[in-house]
């Protein structure tokens, strides 16, 4: 798919001022965030992920249907897990059990096992299968209020399968239902690779990528911006905090910059 570039979207900026009744109770997300089931690792990295702010940007309520997709080691789906365990429903579509893939595999029965070893927290996560461009049924169509993907959209872009991803995002949710994305933030200077090699991609170009799917932009935020990030690694964004791919070189020069530069995107399914 060919899609002209644009410049960045200029005077679209963050007003979440809603009225109180449209958000989550606060506390109950909170108790979500900040709860002692968290794995502290993973807490120890809200300071770069800031989900208390990023999930109530996408206007997350603990009655709705959520997707998670691409879970991983499931660092939201704890959160997500804990707020919406009593009164919503969450889908964690992750990798496929059955991938040609062995590193596929076995992270998807990683996360399984993780499911099961704690009853008390995940016995109503709903584990479905999320593989582009085969297997799409994140959720049943037209069921999600939510769906959200942090970090994804430059894998796809590699593989080749972004337009089956995004259109099997756009089938999970309800008509009028919220798209949102966190990723990797590419330098606007910089012509966008197509296959997003460096983690990478161009803020206007992922808007341009999500609208062609049938979405409506609504809204950005600079909650996971971090402008120390100058986004021209020697081995992209993995070479920031966590994966530190260059190992011990420089080591303290890129954990000073911290991880990386992220744009927050919220959309809508059009009607």
């Amino acid at each position: 798919m060919s899609i002209p570039m644009r410049p960045p979207i200029a005077g679209i900026v963050l007003c979440a001022l809603l009225a109180p009744a449209a958000w989550a109770e606060p506390n109950r997300l909170s108790a979500a965030v900040d709860g002692d089931h968290r794995t502290p690792e993973y807490t120890a990295r809200d300071a770069f992920r800031h989900p208390m702010q990023t999930l109530t940007f996408f206007g997350i309520r603990d009655d709705m249907t959520v997707v998670e997709i691409s879970p991983g080691e499931g660092w939201y789906t704890e959160i997500l897990a804990h707020y919406l365990r009593d009164s919503g429903k969450l889908y964690a579509a992750n990798y496929d059990l059955e991938s040609e893939q062995e590193y596929y595999r076995r992270n998807a029965q990683r996360f399984l096992d993780k499911l099961a070893a704690e009853p008390q927290l995940y016995d109503q996560v709903v584990p479905t299968v999320f593989d582009p461009p085969a297997k799409l049924d994140a959720a049943p169509p037209g069921s999600a209020d939510l769906v959200l993907t942090f970090r994804n959209l430059h894998n796809w872009m590699l593989e080749g399968s972004h337009e089956e991803a995004l259109a099997g995002m756009h089938s999970a949710l309800k008509p009028g239902g919220i798209l949102g994305i966190v990723q990797h933030r590419g330098r606007p200077d910089i012509a966008q690779d197509p296959n997003a090699g460096s983690g990478y991609i161009r803020e206007d170009y992922v808007i341009d990528l999500v609208e062609a799917a049938g979405f409506e932009f609504v809204a950005r935020s600079e909650i996971n911006a971090n402008p120390r990030d100058t986004r021209d690694h020697p081995e992209g964004v993995w070479t920031l905090p966590p994966g530190y791919e260059l190992g011990d070189l420089d080591r303290e020069k890129y954990a000073a910059i911290g991880e990386s530069d992220r744009m927050t995107l919220k959309f809508v399914k059009k009607p």
